[in-house]
This record gives structure tokens, C-alpha cells and sequence, in this order.
């Protein structure tokens, strides 16, 4: 396992450490282990999310494939037991 050194201000290592206390973490690895995974997954559907806005500026959808969609939304909304 690839192993990462960093210094953090004392008020983060408070915090961290409060956490660690309260279980919310096992421990201070865990904690900056999932900091860390969370910021790769934010950006990584960050970048999912401007492809597809991307693409669908290149090639926008037409209105007939919007009137389907729209009739879909309907025939879902229908049978629903409101």
C-alpha cells in the first residue's frame, strides 16, 4: 500500500481526532483514506457530468426524441397509485 506523509493544522488533527473518539472513523488513516476517496469521487462524477453536458451540446437531442421522453414521464407519472 502506497503510504502518503502530510501535515494537517491542529484544529483539522482536533477534529479528526474527535471523530475517531466518537467511532465515526477508526482511526486517523481511515479518516484521511476516506477524505481522500471522496474528493476522487466528487471529481470523477464531476468530469462524468461535463462529458455528458459536453456531448449533449455537440449533439443536442431532437424534438422528437424529447416528445418520447415526455410521453414516457406521463405513462410513469399514470401509475402511480397517487
Amino acid at each position: 500500500m502506497t503510504q502518503f506523509v502530510t501535515r494537517v493544522d491542529p484544529e483539522l488533527a482536533h477534529a479528526v481526532d474527535a471523530l475517531v473518539a466518537s467511532g465515526a472513523v477508526e482511526s486517523r488513516s481511515e479518516a484521511v483514506r476516506a477524505g481522500l476517496s471522496e474528493l476522487v469521487e466528487r471529481h470523477r462524477r464531476r468530469d462524468i457530468g461535463d462529458r455528458i453536458t459536453r456531448a449533449y451540446r455537440e449533439q443536442p437531442q431532437t424534438d422528437e426524441e424529447l416528445l418520447g421522453l415526455d410521453e414516457a414521464t406521463r405513462a410513469l407519472i399514470a401509475e402511480e397509485p397517487w
